[in-house]
């Protein structure tokens, strides 16, 4: 494994938190109300919103085959979208499952808020406790060294999503993906042309994703958003040249080469729909997504591509992050015990078991989804080339689509997100990546300068 994976993907250790405010630990589970004689019912993530048929059908064999091995425990699947506009409130109102999703940004302030759930005993029942990886278990570690949110999925590297389709469409080659920001430019731009009406490239820009996208941007040509001093204090560095060179050049496309289309606030969700249906054919995100576009969005597996990352600069990184699992902190032992069998299960022994990893696959193939998808190994590389090599014969995904983002992903200089005030900063963020879009005289400059004042000012509170 690679110095730069274990130092950078994992510099995670620190105290990634999305600040929210220290509102009551609401939660589904009520004291013991999740037994009910002598049956636990747990309530647990399903899919996103409007999944495909086939893969509600995928996930429901999946509980079926659970709840014959746990007769003890009633599995009620509900949808579930994590967004950081609407987390707090459903938190605050106990309207989240048993078993929820959070970033792995979230998790520090969660546990230091008391809204989770102490998870430690029961984490420590599974047989591979001990082989995580310390830097991501640390991620939903409390400051008393307790677990409160385990690792699940979707360890990620940001990669370069594109539409092979719309490649051919404007006489470029599918399997030559640009790998500089100047070339993704003028793909862009020759797309556009070719396709009126689609944006060759765009970029999220509401619900804190804006922000988040304009970090990777900002990693990847070398800057970094903040910065934390020896003393411990946060520094806010929004303005620095690399954000400024990643925001002029959003500018250019959008007013000078008319390549970024016309629909300028979207989030995940929304960018991930358009993306599936052609309207645009080149973005940034998490290199999992694949997943979820087959799932919800009916993607068409042909057309699609992913590459690395365009990285220019002596420090340029590739922004990393991940999802946890966690539990209301009022949930009962026996809910607690029950959803550390459903994350086992579901999530996580499909990982290091070669049995469970297989049964998975087998589930997943016979109902139409994605199998090997490229993430990032939540244990180690070895571990994850094992895990490969079980389910070689149902993997399914275009692999041949990928090798831009594959071949280096185990080599990518990998850097966490800003590990403080991280969702209220990226909201801050969001302002300034959309008045670029819609503004032609945006003044990138005292935009940025502005929000790095209402940043710092975040972070001295702390």
């Amino acid at each position: 494994m690679k110095s730069t994976y274990r130092a950078a993907a994992f510099g995670l250790a620190g105290a990634m938190a999305l600040s929210l405010t220290a509102c009551s630990s609401g939660g589904s589970n009520q004291g013991d109300s999740a037994s009910s004689g002598g049956k636990t019912t747990l309530r647990v993530v399903s899919l996103l919103p409007g999944s495909e048929q086939a893969a509600i059908d995928a996930f429901n064999q999946q509980v079926t085959e659970f709840e014959a091995a746990n007769p003890n425990i009633d599995i009620v699947p509900e949808e579930y979208e994590w967004k950081a506009t609407t987390f707090a409130a459903q938190l605050a109102g106990g309207t989240l499952p048993d078993v929820f999703e959070i970033p792995f940004t979230d998790a520090k302030t969660l546990i230091a808020n008391g809204q989770l759930a102490d998870m430690d005993k029961q984490f420590h029942t599974l047989a591979y406790a001990d082989k995580f990886n310390p830097a991501i278990l640390e991620a939903g570690t409390g400051e008393d060294g307790k677990v409160y949110a385990i690792p699940a999925k979707n360890v990620y590297g940001i990669g370069l999503h594109y539409n092979r389709k719309l490649f051919e469409s404007a006489g470029l080659d599918p399997d030559k993906p640009p790998t500089t920001w100047d070339q993704v430019a003028e793909d862009a731009k020759k797309i556009a042309d070719a396709n009126p009406g689609v944006a060759g490239y765009m970029q999220m820009s509401q619900n804190n994703t804006g922000g988040w996208q304009l970090t990777v941007q900002t990693y990847a040509r070398g800057g970094r958003v903040q910065e934390i001093g020896s003393d411990g204090k946060a520094t806010s560095t929004l303005d620095n040249p690399a954000t400024v060179e990643a925001l002029q050049w959003l500018k250019k496309m959008r007013w000078q080469d008319n390549s970024l289309g016309s629909n300028y606030l979207l989030d995940w969700g929304t960018m991930n729909e358009a993306f599936a249906a052609g309207q645009v054919a080149m973005y940034t995100s998490g290199s999992d997504v694949y997943t979820s576009m087959v799932q919800s969005n009916g993607l068409d597996p042909a057309t699609y591509g992913l590459a690395a990352l365009p990285l220019e600069g002596d420090h340029a990184g590739v922004l990393t992050g991940g999802t946890l699992a966690a539990v209301p902190a009022n949930a009962s032992e026996a809910a607690k015990d029950a959803a550390i069998k459903w994350i086992d299960f579901f999530y996580t022994a499909k990982l290091v078991d070669k049995d469970r990893a297989v049964a998975d696959a087998k589930t997943l193939v016979a109902n139409n989804q994605p199998v090997g998808t490229p993430v990032l190994p939540m244990f180690s590389k070895e571990q994850y080339e094992q895990n490969q090599e079980w389910i070689k014969d149902y993997v399914n995904v275009p692999l041949d689509h990928m090798t831009s983002y594959t071949d280096s992903m185990f080599d990518l200089p990998l850097v966490g997100e800003p590990s403080r005030r991280t969702q209220e900063i990226y909201a801050l963020m969001d302002p300034v990546v959309q008045a670029v879009l819609t503004d032609k005289n945006a003044d990138v400059e005292k935009l940025l300068t502005d929000a790095n004042t209402q940043a710092q000012a975040l972070l001295d509170q702390e």
